[in-house]
């Protein structure tokens, strides 16, 4: 009888290709692909920076998406912590070494590509809480001792991040962190004890706001106050997607984009743009192959055996969740503009090699599903 230990060796190559979860790779290939489209209308009908970079990134990303599936989810789980503090790390080096743009210090220079470490933290700090509680016993996660840990590696990241300052990107990572504590057992009165806290704190939190911050919440509360300055950007969003109706004005006709009246279609914007070039419909297949990206990676993890696999899996499932109606009520109106990118849709190397990192160590839990981790 094959024991659970060999199971890791006895899978070659072609066990692993015949073990990737077919539906979940169309799925991704084919919003993958929707968004080159999506790219190349943004730069008017024509292959530009913007589309080119965005093409090359995709491919090889999805390339990397591989490569992580094909790697056993022991060593995912055995790297959880240095991952985290290796992100963690690079979070400090942007505050020290990083680049500025728009008054903003969020990247690091590698040469290659300029990297944003936080939206790797996205990822990060899930698999750190997930292997920090996949061995906890639900009797013991809600004593002192046990909260003491995840609580400092959820705080950390999140001030690190808010002060370069990107408060859109602190506020997902914590609620990634939230989900795996919650996920894991944590008890719902230290939700709730937390979230008085914040409110009470609340005033004092937004004395810390930059300028633009502020104005970002009260242009939410009422886009009108200042149509040609705060409120354009979402005022132009809400005319661009409600022009699109039921069918769209077809691809490459989308006139608030063509004539520039919605800035950063390329990147927080790009569902806007797509709203309005295929109209109702077209949003509705791309919240459908969300919807199937989310719902299978739920379905591998209620296969998978480890509890490390199970509680990443539904934790990195309900985050992506998270960030797709983030991003969606954002450019509805529905939240204030806080800078979340659309989930391989949206321009930014950053984001889409998070995004295919956790898709991929996903991957991982459905090929070596058999393989316990201890």
């Amino acid at each position: 009888m094959l024991q659970p230990r060999s199971i890791q060796s006895k899978l070659g190559i072609r066990d692993k290709i015949l073990s990737l979860d077919y539906v979940l790779v169309v799925a991704i290939l084919v919003l993958g692909i929707i968004s080159m489209f999506a790219m190349y209308s943004t730069d008017g009908g024509e292959f530009k920076y913007h589309t080119n970079s965005h093409i090359l990134r995709f491919f090889v990303f999805f390339g990397m998406f591989f490569i992580v599936s094909f790697i056993s989810i022991r060593f995912w789980h055995e790297t959880s912590y240095i991952a985290y503090v290796v992100i963690f790390l690079l979070l400090l080096g942007v505050k020290y070494f990083g680049l500025t743009s728009s008054g903003s210090k969020r990247w690091l220079d590698l040469y290659f590509m300029n990297l944003q470490p936080s939206e790797l933290m996205k990822v990060g700090l899930i698999l750190f809480l997930a292997k920090y509680y996949h061995r906890i016993s639900i009797e013991s996660i809600n004593s002192f001792r046990y909260l003491i840990l995840p609580v400092t590696v959820l705080i950390a990241p999140i001030i690190l991040v808010a002060t370069q300052p990107d408060l859109g990107t602190s506020i997902l990572i914590a609620a990634g962190g939230i989900v795996v504590a919650w996920l894991a057992g944590v008890r719902a009165k230290f939700f709730v004890f937390s979230g008085l806290s914040m409110i009470a704190l609340l005033p004092i939190a937004i004395s810390f706001l930059k300028p633009y911050q502020k104005s970002r919440i009260l242009t939410f509360l009422n886009p009108e106050r200042d149509p040609l300055g705060a409120g354009y950007q979402i005022i132009q969003s809400k005319i661009a997607i409600g022009s699109g109706g039921l069918f769209g004005k077809g691809f490459l006709n989308g006139s608030q984009s063509y004539l520039d009246y919605l800035p950063e279609k390329h990147t927080d914007f790009i569902f806007t743009l797509f709203s309005e070039e295929f109209g109702f419909f077209g949003s509705l297949f791309i919240l459908l192959l969300y919807a199937l990206i989310i719902s299978r990676i739920v379905k591998i993890g209620n296969i998978t055996r480890s509890n490390f696999g199970k509680l990443y899996c539904y934790s990195f499932a309900t985050a992506f969740f998270l960030y797709v109606v983030v991003n969606m009520m954002m450019v509805l109106g529905l939240l204030p503009i806080v800078g979340s990118p659309l989930p391989i849709m949206s321009y930014g190397g950053s984001s889409m090699m998070a995004m295919m990192l956790g898709l991929g160590i996903a991957m991982s839990c459905k090929i070596y599903k058999d393989v316990p981790v201890n």
